[in-house]
């Protein structure tokens, strides 16, 4: 049985160390091979043997990454296994639930109701019920205001000449409602936006993104590990794209603690 349905209190694992053999798809090996036996060699030997054994991110931070490049992609064939393998690494039904709730507004709602529809079948399977998700308003994280005068200052004079709906609805909801509800920590939260950016080859929006998740916390190494991650499942063109960016992010945060 999962250690999601016995405990979803147990959600943090030691980095480093591998919970279980994660297979790099839901079509087994054996099929996969019967199409391309170096496709299946690589799988098993770059992915499972491989990327899933480094210790740069924990088991539970790389599947969370790994769910929200495929919630980017719309890519409901591979998100179910990986919705399985997230949860019994360590992510819990309420942050998979709020993971979906945030990419609805940086990958598009049409991906998030694809990504619903195989988590309730999910959800379902493995007895999640309505009382371990987040609630639709709990009370919110405290604002950091100096942060959001900032933010939407430089949002009215760059786009509210050209957008003022678009203004609008990113102070309220995106930035004053959804970024500051408590189901995922901030740290996270940034996580697996700078994944879904970056698997969406979306890489002017990856450096503020990216700033902001180190601020909550992202480390280098981690920072590195997603660009790493997304060569697998968003391809090694938008890996190239992202990794300037990061670097640069990087780079100037580095100097600027000199």
């Amino acid at each position: 049985m999962s250690l999601v349905i016995s405990d979803f209190a147990t959600a943090e694992e030691t980095r480093g160390k591998a919970m279980m053999k994660i297979e790099p798809s839901a079509i087994p090996e054996a099929d996969i091979r019967s199409v391309s036996p170096a496709l299946a060699r690589f799988g098993r030997e770059a992915i499972t043997e491989d990327l899933w054994t480094r210790d740069a991110l924990s088991p539970r931070d790389r599947s969370m990454v790994t769910v929200a490049m495929l919630i980017a992609r719309n890519q409901p064939a591979e998100l179910k296994h990986y919705i399985d393998v997230a949860l019994d690494s360590g992510v819990t039904p309420a942050e998979l639930s709020e993971i979906i709730t945030h990419l609805a507004f940086y990958s598009g709602w049409p991906n998030a109701m694809s990504a619903v529809s195989v988590t309730k079948a999910v959800f379902e399977t493995r007895g999640v019920t309505a009382d371990a998700l987040p609630e639709a308003s709990p009370d919110l994280l405290p604002l950091n205001q100096e942060a959001e005068k900032q933010r939407s200052e430089t949002v009215e004079k760059n786009v509210g000449p050209i957008s003022p709906g678009l203004v609008k609805f990113t102070a309220d909801p995106l930035f004053l409602d959804l970024w500051q509800r408590p189901a995922l920590k901030p740290r996270d939260r940034s996580l697996i936006t700078v994944s879904a950016l970056i698997a969406s080859g979306q890489s002017a929006q990856i450096g503020y993104h990216l700033n902001r998740a180190m601020d909550n916390g992202l480390s280098a190494e981690e920072a590195g590990e997603i660009v790493t991650q997304a060569a697998f499942y968003a391809g090694w063109p938008n890996a190239f794209t992202a990794a300037p960016v990061v670097g640069e992010v990087l780079s100037n945060r580095s100097s600027s603690k000199r």
